[in-house]
């Protein structure tokens, strides 16, 4: 029987170069490859031509062919134009996960089976597996919850998933580097990518005057009384739960509650009126293909970072959901993911209102 055929998308880091090693290991006929998604990288961002030099010389070492395929269109269009738009309609996006939805879980995985791999695997710390039962796979999180990088692939479908492996999910960061050392992998000891490989330097504000040519129109601070504060430099200028940097004398700490696009006002207000127990989502995407029949149980978390609280998700008849936190929740933002769970489970998730 002829071994399966992997392409592993490899980003010069250590875990898409250990996920490579392992399924080497496990008997997998690999192949590596990266996206080229953007002309300005700079070092120490994902996918960057010092990370391409790294990812191709680790596929070297494991005999394995590298490919890098080009996709800054696709890239421009689905992620760069989407960050711009979204920030202009006064929506905090997450770039990140446009970018496995449309490239790496799209253009990648559609490259790969076209050239007739059977499976795209990446460095991410999740895990997949089959339900008899249901006969429906299922996305898990990490064995690692400290590294869990389950919020960000809320997106797959079953299609996506029947062909994924995600063989690091299984171990912790410490284990990863010691297999990476002891295989010889030049990246063994390399500190992770933090930033956004188009924004390296977090200057969101300076990417959106430059790419997408916004003109930030200066507008109104104002209370829920409707008083006038003072004046803010521009929406995108902002985000929710933001204190400093506003140039506001109220006589108190303020903060960021909402970003109103309609009439380019930013309401402040104390930081106990950023806590919420309702929100609603749109762009829902359920793992299982289909949307629960009823009201459901789950934690839930708004952010990466945010450990999940208990909830109910109701699905609304337009292909919305809302969900409903037993304790209030802290600066939820509109444009970031709300992600869905039941224990191991990841149910899937959608964009916030």
């Amino acid at each position: 029987m002829s071994k399966k055929k992997v392409l592993v998308a490899m980003s010069g880091g250590v875990d898409s170069s250990a996920a490579a090693l392992l399924l080497r290991q496990q008997g997998y006929a690999c192949d590596g490859a990266m996206l080229r998604l953007y002309s300005g990288e700079t070092e120490g961002t994902c996918c960057s031509a010092d990370d391409a030099a790294d990812a191709r010389s680790v596929a070297y070492s494991l005999g394995m062919k590298f490919y890098v395929f080009n996709e800054t269109e696709r890239f421009a269009r689905d992620v760069m134009d989407r960050f711009v738009s979204e920030y202009c309609a006064g929506r905090t996006p997450n770039p990140c996960i446009d970018c496995n939805r449309c490239l790496k879980f799209g253009a990648l995985l559609e490259r790969a089976l076209l050239l007739g791999y059977d499976y795209l695997a990446t460095g991410h710390y999740a895990r997949v597996d089959f339900d008899a039962a249901t006969q429906k796979y299922r996305l898990l999180r990490g064995r690692d919850r400290h590294k869990d990088q389950s919020y960000v692939l809320y997106q797959l479908t079953q299609h996506q998933l029947s062909h994924l492996l995600l063989p690091v999910g299984e171990y912790d960061k410490p284990s990863i580097r010691d297999s990476a050392r002891q295989a010889g992998l030049l990246n063994a000891d390399k500190s992770d990518s933090q930033d956004i490989c188009f924004v390296p330097d977090g200057d969101y504000v300076h990417f959106l005057r430059e790419y997408g040519g916004v003109d930030l129109t200066p507008g109104d601070f104002v209370d829920r009384d409707g008083h006038v504060l003072g004046r803010h430099k521009g929406l995108p200028c902002y985000t929710t739960g933001q204190r400093k940097g506003l140039g506001v004398s109220a006589g108190k700490h303020v903060y960021v509650l909402r970003k109103n696009a309609a009439d380019n006002t930013i309401l402040l207000g104390d930081d106990q009126d950023l806590f919420t127990s309702d929100l609603t989502a749109n762009r829902v995407n359920w793992i299982s293909g289909e949307p629960p029949a009823a009201p459901l149980r789950v934690t839930a978390k708004t952010r990466y970072s945010q450990t999940e609280a208990a909830a109910t998700v109701t699905p609304l008849p337009d292909g919305r959901i809302r969900v409903t936190f037993d304790t209030p929740q802290r600066a939820i933002t509109a444009g970031q993911a709300v992600v869905l769970y039941q224990d191991e489970v990841t149910l899937g998730g959608g964009t916030i209102e």
